[in-house]
């Protein structure tokens, strides 16, 4: 017996199934199935990192600091032990959830002993996001936005497009490229809203301003974008200046609740669109924000909503999407299932008039954009550091894994404020914005 090959089935034994993967331990020892993938533990700290915290969170903290890798595709690794943990659940539900009991304590209190493993709990990975405050408050959101957001403005540059669109693209044809994508998406969005010169726009959670520009620009309407985020307000504003459209483009640095301030009156809006924003606005406070939707908009204007979703109805699953996603990533994100949000939405008074899956598009998407950070690593590292370039590594293939095999979904919702008579000044057919 080697360390691997201790190391491998005290894993298997925690887990409740065979692991599709070879380990090879810092000693340079093996175990498990030849031309399986290789995971590699380099250090010592990763055991450790795992001891502390068991599950996802502590190999997790292992990976981003470098201590474990995986050789060859990260996500031909990360797929095959999705299909070994599904087909372990066939029989045994909580199969691959960690299971320590005293046994288990008593292997690993001994492997600690004989490989000099006993240490210190290893010191955390920088890119760990540190919340504090109340839930959902002003301040609390602008510090979750911020940890993920305000990164750099340069490394955004570097991993998208040069639209700078952080959201699914529509990629109706296999041959598109990202920018092509992307653009295609902008394009269906205004359609469904109905956008014309003249109309005005609110971009709640506007990002660097790709959906803003693209209305401003294309469609000639006045346009209110809204972030939390001063990196994000400082980009848009300083494109729009750049294409002529600084006149119609006003990105305000305030929460939705809070666009009174903004020029911004009640029953006075033509379209609103939210962009993959919905999923940070939390559980309780979504109906705050589909009423505010509803208030800001005139009879007959129209809300786009593109949204992130989750079941959350299997065994562990949370609306955040793991301990990682929501302590590297997005902190206080809260995905409902889709039927859920469209009994909130219609709850706040507007019609649900079409829904689009996108879940297919994301995969593509997500594969332009670890493409674009594998192809320019060394500037990510330079520009962020080599933590946080892993993280975005780790984050780019299990996100499009997730949308892959259907854990994760993202979709377009079209809604109107009826007038008080019922009348909705929509097309009857959805054939009118997707032709």
């Amino acid at each position: 017996m080697t360390a691997a090959s201790r190391l491998l089935a005290l894993a298997e034994d925690v887990l409740g199934l065979h692991l599709p993967i070879r380990l090879r331990a810092w000693d340079g020892s093996e175990a498990g199935p030849a031309g399986a993938p290789v995971v590699v533990i380099r250090d010592r700290a990763a055991i450790r990192h795992v001891l502390w915290q068991p599950g996802e969170l502590g190999i997790a903290r292992a990976y981003v600091q470098g201590h474990l890798d995986l050789e060859g595709d990260l996500s031909d690794g990360l797929r095959a032990m999705w299909a070994a943990v599904r087909a372990a659940r066939e029989s045994d539900p909580d199969a691959g959830r960690p299971r320590v009991r005293p046994k288990h304590v008593a292997r690993a209190l001994g492997l600690a002993a004989r490989y000099r493993l006993v240490g210190r709990r290893p010191a955390l990975p920088l890119a760990e996001a540190v919340l504090t405050g109340d839930l959902h408050s002003r301040e609390r959101d602008r510090a979750a936005i911020s940890h993920h957001y305000d990164l750099s403005n340069e490394f955004y540059e570097l991993i998208l497009d040069p639209t700078m669109a952080y959201s699914s693209g529509y990629h109706r044809e296999p041959s598109w490229t990202l920018e092509e994508a992307q653009t295609a998406k902008l394009d269906l969005i205004c359609r469904k809203l109905g956008l014309e010169p003249g109309m005005h726009l609110v971009d709640i959670g506007c990002g660097w301003g790709s959906l803003t520009l693209h209305a401003a620009e294309r469609y000639g309407v006045k346009v209110t974008g809204v972030t939390l985020s001063s990196e994000q307000r400082d980009f848009v504003h300083k494109r729009a200046a750049e294409r002529g459209v600084g006149d119609r483009v006003n990105v305000n640095l305030r929460h939705f609740r809070d666009l009174s301030g903004a020029g911004v009156g009640d029953g006075e809006i033509d379209a609103v669109a939210s962009v993959e924003m919905g999923e940070h606005v939390g559980d309780a406070e979504y109906e705050v924000f589909t009423s505010a939707i509803y208030r800001y908009l005139r009879p007959g204007g129209r809300v786009m909503i593109q949204q992130m979703s989750r079941s959350n109805g299997a065994k562990g699953d949370r609306p955040g999407g793991g301990p990682f996603i929501e302590t590297y990533i997005a902190p206080d994100m809260h995905m409902k299932p889709l039927h859920r949000t469209l009994e909130l939405i219609a709850g706040s008074g507007l019609e649900i008039r079409d829904v689009q899956a996108m879940r297919e598009h994301y995969p593509q998407t997500v594969e332009g954009w670890a493409a674009n950070l594998e192809s320019n690593w060394e500037t990510a590292v330079a520009l962020v550091g080599e933590e946080m370039a892993r993280v975005w590594r780790l984050y780019l293939a299990g996100g499009s894994l997730a949308f892959e095999e259907n854990r994760m979904g993202v979709d377009q919702i079209v809604a109107v404020k009826p007038s008080p008579s019922g009348v909705s000044d929509m097309p009857t057919s959805p054939l009118d914005w997707l032709a």
